[in-house]
Formats: structure tokens, sequence, C-alpha cells
């Protein structure tokens, strides 16, 4: 959890002054809960329980079955609550030829928008891609705490998504990343999908991504690159190819 002392500023208080201490007091109990219970099972990470599916790519028929009526539900029901939001599309494709999906966290409003929709539509726009593999990048900037999606949705996203979710996707990158996504990353990939975790990388800034997705093929709001312009400068990282 590297982090200086911005993000810590940053990560305590959302860009309205909303205090996130309420939320983060969850989040630090449920962390409690999970390392008092793996503690108790002799050290054994805890998982979800379709964490070994991600391991030997094998899925019971139960498993199999809901997504599929989820994947018929996404193919016919009108998901343009969430379509018409913006906040998760595809953007080109990275330096490798990979499909990009942006998600834009500030235009995602967890509070206020039917959850089950937004699973319908995650999986509409990602079935045909993740056949192959594909890049997440994740936009954390200028989000609140009207953004986070709780807990327990998160892990029955992660559960109902078969095992080409995990095994293709073959990055994660967070951009202007807090203490509260650092500290969701930690608990998230340590209880849940530890078989990610070394594929989800922190940057603090949008040119950073430059060395794995060229500029043309990043297509992201105005306010993201302000909000960088504004807190890293003009030209602060001179990217360099990467595979990863």
């Amino acid at each position: 959890m590297e982090g200086n002392n911005s993000d810590l500023e940053y990560g305590a208080r959302d860009m309205n002054g909303l205090s996130l201490n309420s939320y983060s007091s969850g989040l630090q109990a449920q962390i409690q809960r999970d390392l008092d219970r793996q503690h108790l099972l002799s050290d054994r990470p805890i998982a979800g329980i379709y964490e070994s599916v991600v391991a030997d790519g094998i899925e019971s028929p139960e498993h199999q079955d809901r997504y599929e009526r989820l994947l018929q539900r996404a193919q016919v029901e009108d998901l343009t609550e969430v379509s018409g939001i913006g906040c998760l599309y595809q953007s080109g494709v990275d330096r490798l030829g990979r499909p990009v999906i942006v998600f834009c966290g500030k235009w995602f409003p967890a509070q206020n928008i039917d959850l089950e929709k937004a699973l319908l539509y995650l999986i509409k726009l990602l079935d045909p891609i993740v056949k192959g593999d594909y890049v997440i990048a994740y936009f954390h900037t200028l989000t609140s705490t009207n953004n986070y999606p709780s807990l327990h949705w998160l892990r029955e996203v992660y559960s109902v998504l078969p095992y080409k979710y995990k095994k293709n996707l073959k990055a994660f990158y967070i951009v202007h990343p807090t203490f509260w996504t650092k500290m969701m990353t930690w608990w998230f990939t340590t209880f849940m999908a530890p078989a990610i975790k070394a594929k989800v990388h922190s940057l603090p800034g949008v040119e950073h991504l430059y060395s794995a997705i060229t500029k043309d093929q990043l297509e992201i709001p105005a306010y993201i690159t302000e909000y960088d312009m504004a807190t890293n400068g003009l030209h602060y990282f001179n990217p360099v190819p990467t595979a990863s």
C-alpha cells in the first residue's frame, strides 16, 4: 500500500469535502473480520466460492447456468440507464493489440443506479471481448463516496463472472489511486482474487499508461486530463513501450 501525503489526504475526504470516515470504518471492519477468519483457518487465504475456478478453469454447471441466464437477460433487456452514463466502454487497443476497457469512477453513481442492470451491462459489453486477452484502465479521478459500490456487490460481480474473465485479463490499471483504492485493492486481491493480484498496477498519472497504450488509442473524458495536468503538470513522464 504505497502512497504519499497527497494520496492520504485525498483518500481522507472526497472532492466535495464529504468525510469518508464512515465508509472507511466499514471497510476496515470487513478487513479485520477477514483477517480474523484467515487466522482461524490456519492462514489459508480466503477467497470466494469461485476462486478455485481461476486456479483450474473448472466451473460448476450451476455457475455456468447462472451466467448464461444473465447473458441472455443482458442481450434483451433495456440497459440504456447504464450505457447512457458513459462510465464503461471500449477505447481502442494497447500496444499488443488487446482491447482496452475504460471505467470512469466519477461517472458511476453507485448509490443511485440499479446495480443489477449495471452487472448486466458489464456482461453485455465484455462477454464478446473476454474471449481473448484484454486490459482494463480504471480512472479513480475525482470520485466520491457516491461512486463507491459495496463490498458485497464487488464480491457478487467477481463470483458471477466466469473463468475467461479472470484468465484473459492481462492488466488492470488504476489511475490516480488514493488510500481508499489501495486499501480496497489489497483487501480484494488478498481475500477474493489472489489470482489477479500481479495484474493490478496503480499509476499516479495518465502519462504512465502510455507505456502500454498509445495516446491515440486512449479516449478519456476531459476532466481526467485536466485534473492530471493540474496535479502532475505537462510531459512529466517519458513512456517506454512495455509488454506488461
